[in-house]
């Protein structure tokens, strides 16, 4: 059983997923790091509110910044956070039935080689 300080940490780190925009903003960042007025434009939203997004995400040390002259830019913080990240969304690609998007391009290949075997 972990800790109890980890379950708490746990708890916080989805609280922070639970959030829509904080989410599109982590996928955005997987691609890599981004200023702030670009993840605003990806996600659809004002620069202010996201800036608020990110500074939760980075108190939350999901994320971490760099500043270059008057810009911040924001990146993944490990590759613990980009797999939880992954993971989430690809486990709502799973139960929402079908084909995951992940997987298209695998079920495509092995249409492929079905049709190729006949």
């Amino acid at each position: 059983m972990p800790a109890s300080e980890q379950v708490d940490l746990a708890v916080e780190v989805f609280r922070m997923l639970s959030d829509a925009t904080r989410v599109r903003l982590l996928w955005v960042l997987l691609d890599g790091e981004r200023p702030v007025n670009e993840l605003a434009e990806a996600v659809g939203k004002g620069p202010a509110g996201v800036s608020q997004h990110l500074t939760k995400l980075r108190m939350a040390r999901l994320v971490r910044t760099r500043r270059q002259a008057n810009q911040i830019f924001y990146r993944i913080d490990s590759s613990h956070v980009r797999q939880l990240v992954e993971d989430a969304i690809y486990h709502a690609e799973h139960s929402s039935g079908g084909v995951p998007e992940h997987h298209r391009g695998d079920a495509q290949q092995l249409s492929e080689l079905r049709s190729a075997d006949r």
